[in-house]
């Protein structure tokens, strides 16, 4: 039987070769942030497009809603940065590298959210 640590859900991998060292603050996420991550891990790549004319009027004819965006666009952001980490881990876009830290995101947090997503998803898999 698999034992899930819920206490340290988004920690990083334990296989480490550098010494224990604490984080920076600027590195943390909130709360909040983090359930973002965590809601981004079931949508798709194509939900960051932008719906075109004849899609948008499916949707409304067939009730086919696409995946609607977060209010806040800061919030958007780490969504966007979130689906590109779970689907293709440290291939991110540079584009969105610029959006994530236009939001106002530091470095080290796309390091925190690629490590912690990767790792989560590596171990899954070794499973």
């Amino acid at each position: 039987m698999a034992y899930l640590d819920l206490d340290n859900a988004f920690a990083a991998p334990c296989a480490s070769r550098s010494p224990a060292r604490p984080a920076p603050a600027a590195s943390n996420f909130s709360a909040l942030e983090w359930s973002v991550i965590a809601m981004a891990k079931r949508d798709t790549l194509r939900s960051l497009a932008t719906p075109g004319r004849l899609a948008r009027a499916m949707g409304g004819v067939f009730g086919l809603g696409s995946a609607s965006r977060l209010a806040d666009p800061r919030l958007e952001a780490l969504r966007r940065i979130a689906v590109y980490a779970w689907r293709r881990g440290f291939a991110l876009p540079s584009a969105e590298i610029d959006r994530f830290l236009a939001a106002g995101f530091v470095t080290a947090q796309v390091e925190t959210l690629v490590t912690s997503v990767t790792g989560l998803r590596l171990n899954r898999v070794a499973e």
